[in-house]
């Protein structure tokens, strides 16, 4: 089924239709012209609609509140926006009314949180950002843009490129985790992903980057909290995945929940006018996370009409859920606390992304698209599964495991399909479509015992707010006693343990970060058998995990692994693939660590273990447990022949090394280059990742794998925020990980430096 506005007598259409197009006008100007005319024929009542988004009455819950009386205020063209709508038919009914009943036919735009696939579930992002496969992660976003479309989504509240380092905040699972190079390049993927070639492509969903800015840095790693953080670092380390996705063409923003320099981000002009418009020179428009507006009356800046009018001052364009404006329009225009003209440049952003989705000419463009044969889609969500995790552990090469293994499967999140699926799945997955672990083993070996072994917690307060019922799950020393039996009969244990998926996510901040204590008396259980144990981990966040890196014989990291998961996971404990994944996040040794992350600042009194008057910790290592880039494989692969220097013809820095497969199985290889600035006029982090390359190794093969680094990525800002490159001496390193590298020294000597490209 495919409408076409044609059908219908609204005015709109006949605007559009009589609009005289000039040979060879530009597409922007055709847009101008018909948004000048529209905008001429709406009252202010409609402008105000149009800046107006709300959930659907009869939508899913992704906030604290619902909007209500929806198809009445659509009816009366008070709405621009709807998300969280369920069904296409739902869909297709709102838009006529939307575009039937309202005196101008304005159509709607229908949004969601897409965040890692729609029908078909990817790996959360934290995982996929683990695969370093950008490859991979644009297919993803460009494959769940494909699905949403063919049900009615124009929008997509995705991707999250908030820098995080404090794995305590259940959102890092939402990220690209920890360093500002690679959320970039996985920021610009994703954009490219969704939106394709051309935003009027019934298959290119709008994007909308979340969330500007800093809202990964919150205090104490709380959901919603403040950030108290300097200029310089903002420009440093924060706010480049922003400007990257912004730089790839996003077609929207979204403001965060917390304060930026005394003024939450939702209202605060610096961010979105000076900064955002000003300085990066952004062309789409923003909206608020959800009812952000009214809480800025909680942050203490006035009423819903007071803070709805500074908000759109500030340059906020779109009021999800809120509805401030809309409710207090008459006194904001009585009071000067709006303008009809502040209204405007609002309204016209929201129509110009309608024009560039097609709707103007289509309202009907992404209701009535033939199914997606989702099919098609399962080997790519095996693909990402397989890529993503992480192999963290190894000892004395107990995996992979033979074929008809006996095997031990033990623990609550075994045979489970829906906790594969991790946070942000619950709007679309098919769980039912899903393969757990314990369907995937099964595929290699017919001696396998299962058993649940313990509950997932013991914690009440915590079962309560990630809905699980204790009582139902057994008595403990039962369930131990069961699984000990079933690993002294066995040839080796696979424990599958961590977090469900309510345990990580919006809302889901947690000060312990370890395996759960009825998780961890079962694991202790299980060792004390003297049989091999394979820790598998599903999780949302990085986990402090001393205790178990000491004791099991192989850890294996498969985060929330998706549709696929279990075949995933399987064909990694199994040997059908050798894992690849390196993470992207810092593991640290405890909760007391963090924040910790690879490219910290060195200090006056930099760390020696366990001597006083230096930075560190007197009762514990200063190193995390894994750090950022690490991740092993089955194969072995040596680094030598590293050489490094500065071309000041092309203004680049040239590396080299030779990497080499000493085993008998073929290995994705993930070289990465890291860079460190010896001597600055400002203090720097002790090392940054700048590159990295993906190289496919055959048994005994050996590649000189080469890097040309632009020199404008030797630059800083300093602090009147000035991007400079200095001369001076620099440290090139590469290698597996951001610990295990060879290093060489380059000295880069321009009397002028060059035009540098910041956020790059």
């Amino acid at each position: 089924m495919k409408m076409s506005l044609m059908r219908f007598p609204a005015l709109f259409a006949a605007v559009l239709c009589a609009l005289p197009v000039a040979a060879g006008t530009a597409p922007d100007e055709k847009m101008d012209e018909f948004i000048d005319d529209l905008m001429s024929k709406m009252t202010i009542e409609e402008k105000v609609g149009q800046i107006t988004l709300v959930t659907y009455d009869k939508s899913f819950m992704t906030g604290a509140t619902q909007s209500k009386g929806v198809e009445k205020k659509i009816a009366e063209g008070k709405i621009g926006g709807v998300f969280n709508v369920r069904t296409l038919e739902d869909k297709i009914n709102i838009q006529k009314l939307a575009v039937e009943q309202t005196r101008l036919g304005i159509p709607l735009m229908f949004g969601l949180d897409v965040i890692h696939g729609y029908r078909t579930i990817w790996p959360v992002p934290l995982a996929l950002s683990c695969s370093w496969d950008m490859d991979l992660i644009e297919r993803t976003a460009r494959a769940a843009a494909d699905e949403a479309t063919s049900e009615g989504i124009d929008w997509t509240y995705s991707p999250m490129v908030d820098l995080v380092r404090d794995p305590r905040w259940g959102r890092v699972a939402e990220s690209s985790g920890e360093d500002p190079w690679l959320g970039s390049r996985i920021a610009e993927a994703m954009v490219r992903g969704y939106q394709g070639e051309s935003l009027d492509d019934p298959q290119s969903m709008m994007a909308c980057v979340k969330h500007f800015a800093l809202y990964g840095a919150g205090e104490g790693g709380r959901d919603y909290d403040m950030v108290d953080m300097s200029l310089n670092r903002m420009y440093q380390e924060y706010l480049p995945p922003y400007k990257a996705a912004v730089d790839a063409g996003a077609g929207s923003i979204m403001s965060s929940f917390n304060d930026i320099n005394g003024v939450p981000a939702t209202a605060n002009k610096w961010l979105l006018t000076d900064l955002l418009r000003g300085e990066w020179g952004f062309d789409g428009f923003t909206v608020s996370d959800y009812t952000s507006v009214g809480e800025l009356t909680e942050h203490g800046l006035g009423n819903l009409a007071e803070v709805s009018s500074r908000a759109l001052k500030a340059g906020l364009d779109m009021d999800m859920v809120s509805e401030g404006v809309m409710k207090n329009l008459d006194y904001c225009l009585e009071n000067g606390l709006l303008t009809e003209a502040d209204i405007d440049v609002a309204c016209r952003r929201i129509l110009e992304a309608k024009y560039k989705l097609g709707l103007f000419e289509d309202p009907y463009l992404r209701l009535g698209a033939e199914p997606v044969d989702r099919a098609k889609y399962r080997s790519l969500a095996l693909e990402a599964a397989r890529k993503s995790i992480v192999l963290l552990k190894n000892d004395h090469d107990v995996l992979p495991l033979k074929k008809d293994t006996k095997v031990a499967l033990v623990g609550p999140l075994a045979d489970t399909k829906w906790e594969l699926m991790g946070t942000w799945a619950g709007a679309a997955a098919m769980a039912d479509e899903g393969v757990s672990i314990k369907s995937g083993i099964s595929r290699y070996t017919s001696s396998m015992i299962h058993t649940s072994g313990a509950p997932i917690t013991d914690n009440p307060g915590l079962a309560r707010m990630i809905g699980v019922n204790i009582e139902r799950s057994g008595d403990p020393d039962s369930l131990i006693a069961e699984a000990v039996s079933a690993a002294e009969k066995s040839d080796v244990v696979v424990a599958v343990l961590g977090e469900n998926a309510k345990m990580s996510g919006e809302s889901s901040s947690m000060t312990w970060i370890g395996l759960q204590p009825t998780q961890r008396r079962l694991l202790e259980a299980l060792v004390a058998t003297g049989k091999d144990v394979v820790l598998v981990l599903l999780n949302g966040r990085p986990m402090t995990l001393e205790w178990e890196d000491a004791h099991c014989a192989a850890i294996v990291d498969a985060w929330a692994p998706g549709l696929q998961g279990g075949n995933a996971v399987a064909d990694v404990l199994f040997g059908e693939y050798n894992p690849s994944g390196r993470l992207s996040m810092t593991f640290p040794r405890n909760v007391g660590q963090v924040p910790i992350y690879y490219s910290m600042k060195s200090t006056g009194r930099p760390h020696i273990p366990f001597r006083k008057y230096r930075t560190g910790y007197i009762d514990c290592p200063q190193d995390p447990l894994y750090p950022f880039g690490y991740g092993l494989s089955y194969s072995t692969v040596d680094y030598s022949d590293m050489t490094a220097s500065y071309d000041a013809g092309d203004k680049t820095v040239k590396a080299s090394v030779k990497v080499t497969n000493v085993s008998d199985r073929a290995v994705t290889e993930t070289v990465q280059l890291y860079v460190r600035d010896v001597v600055a006029s400002v203090t720097r982090p002790m090392k940054e990742l700048k590159g990295f390359r993906q190289v496919e190794l055959g048994p005994g093969e050996s590649r000189t794998v080469s890097f040309d680094v632009p020199v404008s990525e030797l630059g800083f800002w300093t602090p009147d925020l000035q991007y400079v490159v200095e001369t001076g001496k620099f440290v090139v390193e590469i290698g597996p990980d951001s610990q295990r590298t060879l290093s060489s020294e380059i000295e880069y000597t321009d009397v002028v430096s060059c035009q540098a490209v910041p956020f790059k």
